[in-house]
């Protein structure tokens, strides 16, 4: 979430004149993340989130994105739904950008992480995985395997020799052993702590599926196991990552093959945080409403799983 696109006063009341939720009193610049302009709307009706797609979301996208928050929501994951105007479409323009209004979700992310934090998470994404297995549209992983090298191009100019020759060593390994043949099905993708609400101790929702595709169920498993499961330092915490599997396991066994593969899905995980950041951290306009994501923090994850000895590293 970010701001990078100014919404005006007279440019907002005949956007909101297009739905039924009432007349603007807030908007306030939602500073978190990178990838769209977000604010948080108030109106004479409620609150609502609202946000302006930028530059990296194509606009082809959304009826994916937003018929997924549809599907889920009525599958009974907590998650926004979005607002559709008296028209029926829930996306139009905003200032020169595609838009939507959402449903405003109560609750906290949690800002220290904590193993009572990660059993709950597990079972959140569990029933993701559930609920959206029969979401009948596809959208393909553009931040997948494929899509890791345009980024490292893109920004091996910025680094030092060695990392770029460390980082090319693991685009060669992970291109020639990726799985391909893991059960699979719509994923979140981004499901970092920033993304999911607690309320009095329990999960309340999760939110931003701008990233959401079709993909490996045990990747997105991955993807929350750096997320989640690593402490301030970057050392490991191999009983969050046992709570947030045991969660997983509550609601959707993995398969052994799945569990094995764990550690490759990580160090992959890790290769594609880092570089999105690094990219980020070159190419992120200098006057953008915009908090950075330290890619370093990513090379020390990448490092740990491509270290690993075996799966009881990763608690199983």
């Amino acid at each position: 979430m970010a701001v990078y696109t100014e919404v005006g006063d007279t440019e907002l009341e005949a956007f909101l004149a297009e739905y039924d939720i009432g007349e603007a009193d807030a908007l306030k610049g939602v500073a978190e993340g990178v990838e769209n302009s977000n604010y948080l709307l108030t109106t004479s009706k409620g609150q609502y989130f609202l946000t302006l797609y930028e530059k990296r979301v194509d606009p082809k996208d959304l009826p994916f994105f937003l018929g997924l928050m549809d599907h889920l929501s009525a599958r009974g994951i907590n998650c926004p739904q979005p607002i559709h105007g008296r028209d029926g479409n829930a996306v139009r323009t905003l200032a020169g950008k595609p838009a939507a209004i959402t449903t405003f979700l109560h609750g906290l992310s949690p800002r220290r992480i904590t193993v009572a934090h990660c059993g709950p998470v597990g079972e959140a994404l569990a029933g993701l995985h559930l609920a959206g297995k029969d979401f009948a549209l596809k959208r393909p992983n553009a931040l997948s395997v494929a899509g890791w090298r345009p980024l490292f191009e893109g920004s091996r100019h910025h680094i030092d020799d060695g990392l770029a020759h460390e980082l090319q060593a693991e685009l060669d390994f992970l291109e020639a052993n990726w799985p391909n043949d893991l059960p699979s099905g719509v994923i979140h993708a981004d499901l970092f702590n920033d993304n999911v609400f607690f309320l009095h101790d329990r999960l309340s929702g999760l939110i931003d599926f701008y990233f959401a595709c079709n993909d490996l169920l045990a990747y997105d498993v991955a993807i929350c196991l750096n997320a989640w499961c690593f402490e301030v330092d970057n050392a490991f915490n191999a009983t969050k990552a046992r709570n947030l599997l045991q969660g997983y396991d509550k609601v959707r066994r993995l398969t052994d093959e799945e569990r094995r593969a764990l550690p490759l899905l990580a160090r992959g995980s890790a290769l594609r945080f880092l570089l999105t950041r690094l990219y980020d951290w070159v190419h992120t306009p200098p006057n953008a409403l915009v908090k950075r994501k330290d890619p370093q923090e990513y090379l020390a994850k990448l490092r740990f799983h491509r270290n690993t000895a075996s799966l009881s590293d990763y608690g199983l």
